[in-house]
């Protein structure tokens, strides 16, 4: 599984210590373990991170200080688990800073910060300014179900019996956080990795509210989520093309222009500029 993640065409691969580690293999030998991976693995994703456990736990700082001091050149972000406030953030925020200045970096670790309660939730706004490292937040369906009692046994699958989507809430209120601080929103993993189809309804639901990616916790799911999250050729086509009329439209003075039938606007630049930076993050122009 850890070669094809290194050959994968994701655009970060993690490396677990939180969920995937047994506690009694919280362990400086499993810590090794991830260091030598970072660092001697040929990895295709541009991004690297790093999952350490959870702030609360007797492992997080042991984690973190363990993997930047020994890794931190093949080391992009540590991924905070189970966010519950911004004195979480705090505590990573500062520990990084000071192995940073000891180790002499010349660059900035980043921070992810799982959203997987809904005391996280609360606390989202003062959690998203809590650091200047932060440069993401992702959904965790499966702990954020159980602590918030949902009758699932299936982590970020939807439940039909709902009768609508029972994540659409948490899911807009991360993405417009994310948005107003200035972050990426991530959602989390659909663990029925075999099922495509359920995994590729969830990832149109996260791209259809803004979400600039989703969680692929196997290889086979890599292929449907870059497809999901990149737009079509016809949709590059045409914003492309919007770009191209509002700009000649807009050397004079007027405002807004009929395009193909429908009226656009400085908007509707903006919005095609969206589209058209993902196409091109995407391979496509």
């Amino acid at each position: 599984m850890l070669r094809k993640a290194a050959s994968s065409p994701a655009d970060q691969v993690f490396l677990d210590l939180e969920d995937s580690v047994a506690p009694l293999a919280k362990t400086d030998e499993t810590r090794a373990n991830v260091v030598r991976a970072l660092s001697e693995e040929t990895w295709r994703a541009p991004t690297r991170v790093v999952r350490v456990n959870a702030v609360g736990t007797q492992w997080c700082f042991r984690d973190i200080a363990y993997v930047v001091e020994r890794g931190a050149c093949d080391l992009d972000c540590i991924m905070l688990p189970k966010v519950e406030d911004a004195g979480d953030v705090h505590f990573a925020d500062r520990l990084l800073s000071e192995l940073e200045a000891e180790l002499g970096l010349d660059r900035r670790i980043g921070l992810e910060l799982q959203i997987e309660s809904p005391r996280g939730l609360v606390n989202i706004e003062s959690i998203a300014a809590a650091s200047a490292r932060t440069e993401t937040l992702i959904f965790g369906p499966g702990d954020f179900a159980a602590s918030a009692g949902l009758p699932q046994l299936s982590v970020g699958a939807a439940d039909d019996d709902y009768g609508g989507d029972q994540w659409h809430y948490v899911l807009w209120r991360i993405l417009v956080t994310a948005r107003a601080f200035g972050l990426q929103a991530i959602d989390g993993p659909y663990a029925r990795f075999r099922d495509i189809d359920g995994f590729r309804a969830v990832a149109l639901r996260a791209r259809s509210l803004g979400f600039d990616g989703k969680w692929a916790i196997h290889p086979d799911q890599v292929e449907c989520c870059n497809a999901v999250f990149a737009p079509s050729s016809e949709q590059f086509e045409r914003a492309s093309r919007i770009l191209d009329a509002y700009r000649e439209a807009t050397h004079g003075s007027v405002g807004a222009v009929v395009f193909e039938g429908e009226m656009i606007d400085e908007a509707t630049r903006r919005m095609s500029e969206q589209v058209v930076a993902r196409g091109r993050a995407a391979g496509l122009g």
